[in-house]
């Protein structure tokens, strides 16, 4: 299932397809294979097919970042590469972690492959991320890698922290909120930076659209967690009620039980009990969530981060054009539906 894309996405994906597919060919032959199935290259058997892949929003961030220093977008491809890969190493473990059969409409890698495959193309994909950058022209490449294991460190800490919220009883607005910009955020931060420190660009600059980035990487995870539960299964490619089903405080759910009243006593009793794959359950517990105010909350929130993400770029001495496909970006993310 092939999925509209925003117009600067498309074009992004376009741009940077051949240094991604180059990135991949430097691995093994059995990890290449299952990369460019993930990547939606490929079929499980080896066969080329119509691309079936992500949004690619982290590459046209990072391609932006460079246009709105006045340089090149080709400056940007580098870390464009180098983020989407990171993305994608961390995709094939979540699915791992979290169980998941299905991404994209497709099986996921681990189901087809099994569990030591999908670990060791993620970790594949992780290592070949750095020696894009370090092999790229920029003279400001080791600025470049040091912003990307930075983000890295902090996407791997948000993701020990969302596995360790599912066996706590109790987990604060706040502490979820710091997962959240660990886990999306980080990554979307650097994606968002990573082309203007390639381009040199000063300091200013490079802390806007890092800002942008840090408050676009909020509204994300808002929206990914609406859909989450909201979600039509037949459009995000994934089960329906998902992350109720996996039992996860995201941030909907954190701020029902935040908020008490009987539909957060209920939520809070129903998340000690067994976990239920039971569908009809499974709505009822989201109704609470919607009754305890959680959904309004969360679209209400995403729409103010985007607002704070736009007004971050004011301040960064931007190009025109490059500064309004950001602020493009950031209303598609809340609008998005898969």
């Amino acid at each position: 299932m092939t999925m509209t894309l925003n117009p600067t996405l498309e074009r992004s994906r376009d741009a940077v397809l051949a240094a991604m597919q180059a990135a991949v060919a430097r691995m093994d032959s059995g990890s290449a294979a299952i990369a460019s199935y993930h990547l939606g290259w490929r079929d499980s058997d080896g066969r080329p097919q119509q691309y079936t892949g992500g949004k690619a929003l982290r590459p046209a961030l990072a391609l932006l970042s460079a246009r709105a220093t006045g340089a090149r977008p080709e400056v940007g491809v580098p870390g464009a590469v180098a983020v989407e890969l990171v993305h994608n190493f961390s995709l094939l473990h979540d699915d791992v972690m979290d169980g998941d059969t299905e991404r994209r409409h497709r099986r996921t890698v681990w189901a087809i492959w099994g569990v030591p495959s999908a670990i060791l193309t993620g970790d594949a994909m992780l290592t070949v991320a750095q020696e894009v950058l370090l092999d790229s022209d920029s003279p400001h490449a080791h600025e470049a890698l040091k912003l990307l294991l930075a983000a890295t460190r902090e996407l791997i800490r948000g993701q020990v922290d969302d596995v360790a919220f599912e066996n706590r009883d109790h987990v604060s607005l706040e502490a979820c909120q710091s997962m959240a910009a660990g886990k999306t955020g980080a990554l979307l931060s650097a994606s968002a930076a990573i082309g203007a420190v390639l381009a040199g660009a000063p300091s200013a600059t490079i802390d806007a659209l890092t800002r942008y980035g840090q408050h676009l990487g909020a509204a994300f995870q808002l929206v990914d967690d609406l859909l989450g539960i909201w979600g039509d299964a037949a459009v995000t490619g994934k089960p329906v009620l998902s992350d109720l089903r996996a039992g996860k405080k995201s941030l909907p759910v954190t701020y029902a039980l935040s908020c008490g009243g009987l539909a957060g006593r209920q939520l809070a009793q129903w998340l000690r009990g067994p976990r239920t794959t039971d569908e009809s359950e499974l709505r009822r517990v989201a109704g609470l969530i919607e009754a305890a105010g959680g959904r309004l909350w969360a679209a209400e929130e995403a729409a103010r981060q985007v607002q704070l993400a736009k007004a971050a770029l004011a301040v960064g001495n931007l190009q025109a054009d490059a500064q309004a496909e950001l602020a493009e970006l950031a209303q598609f993310v809340i609008a998005r539906d898969h």
